[in-house]
C-alpha cells in the first residue's frame, strides 16, 4: 500500500488522490456525493453512491464467497487477521488523518480509534484457535453428540459516522474471524475511515474476494441490506428511532438483529466524592469529541451539599476548553458534524433554558459547527436537556439529597447504556452500581469506557440486549448447531 498525503489534494474535491484506497473498493452506481471536511466546509472528495441494485450484487458476492472462506483453516483465517493488524499499525499516520478530516476528531480522539481498531484486530486473530464446540450427554448408545458454532452466513453492517473505526472493525473483525462475510454501509459522511480503509487493509492482507463488501449510500440503501434474502445478521450502530425500524425490518423477516442505540448517561456524584477528580471525568464525558458519543455523559447527578462547587468546576473547564479545527490548530473540542446537527443541539438548549427552567452557568453559543461546551444547572427533569439525548457538549445538572434519590434519578430514563458513580466509599459506590439499569457501570470513573476484551452494550433502548466484543463475538456472529453421528443407523417401527 502506497503512502498518502491526503492533507495535500492534487485536486480539491477530486478522489483521484485517494490513491491505493479505491484500488479496493468498488464505487457505487449512484448519484455523485460530495464529502466536506466539518472543520473547513472544505470538500474532500466526490464518489458515486450504492443503489439498491448495488446491494444485490453486494450480498450475492458475499454469500458465494461465505462458505468456502468458513472452510478456510483456522490458522489461514487468523493470519488474514495477523496481516490486516500489521498493515493497519504500518499507516496509522494516514488512516489518522481521514478520521480527524471527515470526523472532526481531535487527535486523542483519533489515536484512542486507531488503538481500538487495531486491538480488535489482534483480538480476532485469536478467535480462530478457539474451541467452538463441545460433546454433550445422549441418552442414545452408540451415538456422538456435540453442539458446536457455525457462522450465521452473510453478516449486513450499518455504522455511523462518529467513531467509524471502532464501530465499523468491531463488527468486521470478530465477524470474518468466525468464518462470516461482511456487507458494510458506513455513514456518507464518512466513506474513507468508516469503509474504503477496511476495504483496502484486508485486500492487502489476502482476504479472499467478496468477503468484505462496502456500500455507500442513504437510508434506502440501508433499508436495501437490511430486507436482502442473502442477509442472515443485521448489525446497526446509531440512533433508536433508526434502531426501531432496522428492528422491526429484520424481525419482520425473523433475521438476526444486532441494535446498538443511543444513551442518556448518568454520572452520579456523591457528598464524599473527590469533586476536582470528579468534575475532570465529567468534563471530558460531556465535551470529548463534542459530546458526539452514545455513551457520553448526558446527565451530572449531583449530591445537593456539592452541587454548587461541582457546577462551578464544571464551568471553569468548559471556558477553558478551545474550540476549533482539531486538525489544524491546538484546540480541545472539533466542530459538530454538520449544521443539522448543531441546530438539534442548540435547540434542546434554549428550550431547555426558556422553557425548561435550566440556568445558563456556561456556553450556549455557537460560531460556525463551533459549539461552545456548555454548562446547565436547575434543570427540571421534564425539560429535553435531561430527556433527550443531546449527542453535543452540554453537562446538564440535577441535585439530589439521598443515595435511593440518585439511583431512581439514573435509571429514569429509558436509556440504558453507560453509568459512573464517583464516592470516596468504595462499598457505598458499589451499592449504588448494583442498582443501576446499565450494560457498563464504572466507579470512580466516567461513562466513555470500552476495549476490545468486554462485552460492549447497554440495556432498555440503547439497545437489544445483543453485545459485542469478547466471547459476546461468539454471540453475535455465530449460531449454534447440534450434530449427532452413528455408525449404524437406528431401525424405527415403522
Amino acid at each position: 500500500m502506497a503512502a498518502l498525503a491526503p492533507e495535500h489534494p492534487t485536486e480539491a474535491g477530486s478522489d483521484r488522490w485517494l490513491g491505493p484506497f479505491l484500488a479496493a473498493w468498488q464505487p457505487g452506481s449512484g448519484e455523485p456525493h460530495e464529502v466536506r471536511e466539518p472543520a473547513t466546509g472544505r470538500p474532500l472528495l466526490t464518489l458515486n453512491l450504492s443503489t439498491p441494485d448495488d446491494v444485490r450484487r453486494a450480498t450475492k458476492a458475499a454469500k458465494a464467497a461465505q462458505a468456502a472462506w468458513a472452510d478456510t483453516s483456522y490458522q489461514d483465517r487468523a493470519g488474514i487477521l495477523r496481516r490486516a493488524a500489521d498493515i493497519y499499525e504500518a499507516h496509522r499516520p494516514e488512516f489518522g488523518t481521514w478520521t480527524q478530516r471527515e470526523t472532526g476528531a481531535h487527535r486523542n480522539k483519533m489515536h484512542h480509534e486507531q488503538n481500538f481498531a487495531a486491538n480488535e484486530l489482534l483480538a480476532a486473530g485469536g478467535i480462530p484457535w478457539q474451541p467452538y464446540g463441545s460433546l454433550v450427554p445422549t441418552s442414545i448408545p452408540a451415538r456422538l453428540s456435540m453442539v458446536r458454532r457455525v457462522p450465521v452466513g452473510v453478516v449486513g453492517a450499518i455504522t455511523p459516522w462518529n467513531s467509524p473505526s471502532v464501530l465499523g472493525m468491531r463488527v468486521i473483525a470478530p465477524a470474518l474471524a468466525l468464518g462470516n462475510a461482511v456487507v458494510l454501509k458506513p455513514d456518507p459522511q464518512t466513506p474513507v475511515c468508516g469503509g474504503a480503509v477496511f476495504a483496502s487493509i484486508f485486500k492487502e492482507a489476502g482476504l479472499p474476494d467478496g468477503l468484505l463488501q462496502i456500500l455507500i449510500g442513504d437510508a434506502e440503501v440501508g433499508e436495501a441490506l437490511v430486507t436482502d434474502p442473502a442477509v442472515d445478521l443485521v448489525s446497526f450502530t446509531g440512533s433508536t428511532e433508526v434502531g426501531r425500524r432496522v428492528g422491526a425490518l429484520a424481525g419482520g423477516l425473523l433475521k438476526k438483529v444486532s441494535l446498538e442505540l443511543g444513551g442518556n448517561n448518568p454520572l452520579i456524584v456523591l457528598d464524599d466524592a473527590d469533586l476536582p477528580a470528579a468534575a475532570s471525568a465529567g468534563a471530558f464525558a460531556s465535551f470529548q469529541f463534542q459530546g458526539q458519543v452514545c455513551f457520553a455523559t448526558g446527565r451530572h447527578i449531583v449530591h445537593r451539599s456539592v452541587a454548587d462547587e461541582y457546577v462551578d468546576l464544571l464551568a471553569q473547564k468548559a471556558r477553558r476548553l478551545r474550540t476549533g479545527d482539531p486538525y489544524r490548530e491546538d484546540v480541545e473540542l472539533g466542530p459538530i458534524v454538520n449544521e443539522q446537527q448543531l441546530q438539534r443541539v442548540d435547540d434542546i438548549v434554549q428550550r431547555s433554558i426558556r422553557d425548561g427552567g435550566a440556568r445558563l452557568v456556561e456556553g450556549a453559543t455557537h460560531e460556525g459547527l463551533f459549539y461552545r461546551p456548555t454548562v446547565l444547572a436547575d434543570v427540571r427533569l421534564d425539560s429535553p436537556a435531561w430527556t433527550d439525548e443531546i449527542f453535543g457538549p452540554v453537562a446538564p445538572v440535577v441535585t439530589f439529597t439521598s443515595d435511593d434519590e440518585a439511583v431512581e434519578l439514573a435509571n429514569s430514563s429509558d436509556y440504558g447504556l453507560s453509568a459512573g458513580v464517583f464516592s470516596r466509599s468504595i462499598s457505598r459506590a458499589l451499592a449504588i452500581a448494583n442498582r443501576i439499569k446499565a450494560g457498563m457501570v464504572h466507579v470512580n470513573d466516567q461513562t466513555i469506557n470500552d476495549e476490545a476484551t468486554i462485552p460492549f452494550g447497554g440495556m432498555g433502548i440503547s439497545g437489544n440486549g445483543g453485545r459485542f466484543g469478547a466471547e459476546a463475538n461468539l454471540d453475535a456472529f455465530t449460531q449454534w448447531q447440534w450434530l449427532t453421528v452413528r455408525d449404524e443407523p437406528p431401525s424405527f417401527p415403522y
